[in-house]
């Protein structure tokens, strides 16, 4: 659009100066101003001066965070548990650099207090180089802070959001009509068998969360040790396992996985965490499986990753300030390196990430149900980031953004002779 010299321009204006082609949703603001379709089935409405401020300072993902959460911008036509009908929509929403002569006119109309700092949110973590007073990137104190800002929410909360499995990964599904319980359960399934754990095996499970994967491998005879650096968690788990009679093969550990000292396990699981390790630490991380296992033992490594190995392994700043702090992703090609490099031998992989894509949904869809009781446990900000955030990488999971890959490997003994089967023994 064109601009008058000397003209003050409305909100709505301002949207229409830095949009990049229509504006594919109904926009409107407090000035009352209006752009977009008038009968467009999905909106935005910013509700005051401080969500125009997060704007103007963070523009992109983060900006329209901050005003969201804060509660200074709501999203028509989509409940806030489940905001992906919008977000979809919005992909649509490109924007391009006005010219000088425009810029000039969009900061005389919004005037110096708007463009002032503005507090972010409380649920916002630090940025990046704040967070150096914790310690250095993936030391073993600021892992454990980053862990605690995502997990230790509520545990009740986790509840309602998670179902009754209280598995916060990909659940891996037969059909797209099955449950999320019987997803989940299947994922778990099918990590135990690729693994070819049996009655008396060893299993060490790094970054167990909730023990899910701790319990299920328990139930059938194994003995396994879990690892989480959520205190919430492992109160949470100790507490499962103890009232399913599982002490005698189950225990889970509040504790860095660096600190685990049991070594000679048949199997490894990692389920969700390499995400969390940081790309330059996989040698270690790695090698310190293989120092782990047995000779003939097995990893499963189920992790996020992204859609090639060439991009910046940082999340978003979205992402990083809200969700997962410190969170790394790259492709499964480096990770599948990695194992090999510390001389795993890599016998499968797989992606699953349309499986990831049905998770997210049914996870927004307890959030939707259970959404009152949610507010309740945790806050209506704190819920909004969690809906915001799952139907945002439900979004990347689909358009291929994002993929899940689980990668098995096993540590050969000096012979290089394998005891594997030599097709693949698992049901998929």
């Amino acid at each position: 659009m064109s601009t008058i010299p000397g003209k003050a321009l409305t909100i709505a204006e301002i949207l229409e100066v830095f949009a990049d082609g229509d504006i594919p949703l109904r926009f409107t603001a407090y000035d009352g101003s209006a752009t977009g379709p008038a009968d467009a089935k999905y909106g935005l409405h910013l509700k005051t001066p401080r969500g125009t401020a997060y704007l103007a300072h963070a523009p992109g993902d983060l900006g329209m965070a901050r005003a969201y959460v804060a509660g200074d911008m709501d999203a028509r036509g989509v409940h806030p548990g489940d905001p992906y009908e919008i977000l979809k929509v919005m992909e649509e929403l490109k924007f391009r650099r006005p010219p000088a002569s425009q810029l000039a006119s969009v900061a005389r109309s919004v005037g110096l207090d708007v463009l002032r700092p503005v507090a972010p949110p409380p649920q916002e973590a630090p940025s990046r180089w704040r967070r150096m007073a914790e310690g250095l990137r993936h030391s073993k104190q600021r892992d454990a802070e980053a862990i605690h800002h995502h997990y230790d929410v509520s545990n009740t909360f986790y509840e309602y959001v998670l179902g009754p499995s209280m598995t916060y990964t990909c659940a891996v599904y037969g059909d797209e009509d099955w449950t999320l319980e019987q997803a989940q359960e299947n994922k778990y399934r099918l990590v135990f068998d690729k693994l070819r754990l049996e009655p008396g095996d060893r299993l060490l499970d790094i970054g167990c969360g909730w023990g899910g994967m701790v319990r299920y491998a328990a139930k059938r005879g194994v003995h396994v040790i879990g690892a989480t650096l959520s205190a919430e968690q492992a109160k949470w788990a100790q507490l499962k396992i103890a009232d399913e009679g599982l002490s005698e093969f189950a225990e889970v550990r509040h504790s860095d996985y660096r600190d685990i000292e049991e070594t000679g396990f048949d199997a490894v699981s990692s389920i969700g965490l390499t995400e969390h390790i940081g790309v330059a630490n996989y040698p270690f991380y790695f090698g310190y499986i293989d120092s782990k296992l047995r000779d003939g033992g097995l990893l499963l490594n189920h992790c996020i990753t992204r859609k090639d190995n060439t991009r910046t392994t940082k999340a978003g700043d979205f992402i990083d300030r809200y969700v997962f702090p410190d969170g790394e992703l790259i492709g499964s090609g480096r990770i599948i390196s990695e194992i090999q490099n510390v001389g795993l031998e890599v016998v499968h992989e797989e992606n699953i990430r349309e499986h990831y894509a049905l998770t997210l949904a049914e996870w927004c869809k307890n959030l939707v149900a259970n959404w009152d009781a949610c507010v309740a446990e945790v806050g209506e900000a704190t819920a909004k980031v969690w809906g915001l955030y799952m139907a945002g990488c439900r979004l990347g999971f689909q358009r291929n953004v994002v993929q899940l890959h689980q990668v098995l490997a096993v540590k050969l003994p000096a012979t290089g002779e394998s005891d594997l089967p030599l097709r693949p023994w698992w049901q998929p």
